[in-house]
């Protein structure tokens, strides 16, 4: 699944008048950026939100014939729902009576990162979902224990913490940063129950459920990764593409 719904809203003007998804990086839209990506990695398949100026996104992939993928679409135009309401409404299109993982990725994200062995990893684990993360600088770490399971959150400018009743302990628990790439099995879905409907973060599910659910981390502590959902960033995509940062 590809999320391409966003308002982006750090991107305007630029996104005024288009959608994040088709903002030129290195003179390709990031949509076609990361769907190329995932068709390198073995993907055939994929289901695309949208919201923001959806029709140019429908528009685009017609033009290019949906680079040779089969393409559905998870329709937000009527209410954008986050990422977590975003996954649980796309559900029956990314399922389909197949018990198959699928892999999720932000449309505003570049990285290095070897897609089908993410995938790879995540088929030998068991878990219910994998979470590529890795020691990046930010404000808002997930942290995870000596067996890379998901146990809370972090903010390290205020302390604060997740889920409700989670004690930080650096001694006991490693913090990375998430990249907006992870990979989900259906038997996640069991646990999304009427609490959560409509709009919600999957972070916040995942936090909510990680003692019941097996939420699993792939760390990779040489990851490079752009968030080109940014305007500062899309001066660094070409270099990042090129393989010169």
């Amino acid at each position: 699944m590809l999320f391409a719904a966003g308002l982006g809203t750090r991107l305007k003007p630029l996104t005024d008048s288009m959608p994040k998804a088709l903002v030129p990086v290195a003179g390709k839209p990031m949509l076609e950026h990361v769907l190329l990506k995932l068709k390198a990695a073995g993907c055939d398949e994929v289901v695309i939100n949208i919201h923001h100026f959806g029709e140019q996104i429908l528009d685009f992939l017609r033009e290019n014939d949906n680079f040779g993928l089969t393409v559905r679409i998870s329709d937000e135009r009527g209410e954008l729902l986050d990422t977590g309401g975003g996954i649980r409404k796309a559900a029956p299109l990314l399922t389909a009576g197949d018990d198959a993982p699928f892999l999720v990725h932000n449309v505003d994200i570049l990285s290095d990162t070897d897609l089908r062995a993410l995938y790879e990893q995540h088929l030998r684990s068991g878990n219910d979902a994998t979470l590529l993360v890795s020691p990046r600088d930010t404000s808002r770490y997930l942290l995870f224990d000596a067996d890379d399971r998901l146990c809370g959150w972090l903010h390290k400018g205020t302390g604060q913490t997740k889920p409700a009743g989670f004690t930080y302990d650096p001694s006991r628990h490693h913090a990375y940063a998430f990249s907006g790439i992870h990979v989900i099995s259906p038997s996640l879905f069991r646990f999304m129950d009427e609490r959560w409907t409509g709009k919600f973060s999957i972070m916040d599910f995942y936090l909510s459920v990680c003692r019941e659910a097996r939420i699993g981390g792939c760390i990779r502590p040489d990851l490079k990764l752009l968030d080109i959902g940014k305007p500062d960033a899309l001066k660094q995509a070409e270099d990042f593409l090129n393989g010169r940062t």
